[in-house]
This record gives structure tokens, sequence and C-alpha cells, in this order.
């Protein structure tokens, strides 16, 4: 099975996995914003875009908050 380069290195594809794994506890707070940064934000749209610069601004405050967020930023990466 082959993947498309066009749809493996998207900017939202790449921190919706990267939203995942730190849902799952798999990366933690620093190393997410750590590579949200690097992946940047000019490829998303400026809904996307916005979603992602608030939860980089919040993020490292409460857990509980930091999961909300987390899923809202998905729902904006999912609907463009």
């Amino acid at each position: 099975m082959s993947t498309s380069p066009d749809t493996v290195h998207r900017a939202d594809d790449q921190i919706v996995t990267l939203l995942s794994q730190w849902l799952a506890r798999h990366v933690s707070d620093e190393e997410l914003r750590r590579r949200v940064e690097a992946i940047g934000t000019d490829e998303l749209s400026p809904a996307q875009a916005e979603a992602v610069g608030e939860l980089l601004a919040d993020l490292g405050t409460d857990r509980g908050q930091n999961e909300m967020l987390v899923r809202e930023t998905l729902e904006a990466l999912a609907l463009g």
C-alpha cells in the first residue's frame, strides 16, 4: 500500500497526529509545542491557524483545560 506524498506531509495531518499522540500521553506539552512550531501554520486555513495559535498560547496550564483545547483544535483542523 502506498501513501501519496501530498497527504503524508500536510501540516494539518501532521498536527492532528501530534495532537492525537498528546491525548494518548505519548507526547509531552513541551514536545507538542516544539513540534507544532516546527511544522508551522503557514499551510493552514486562517481558522485552523487561529485554533493552533490559541492552543499553543494556553498549552502547559491545566491538563483538563488543555484536553478541551486540543479537542477543539482537532475539530477545527478536521473541518478545514
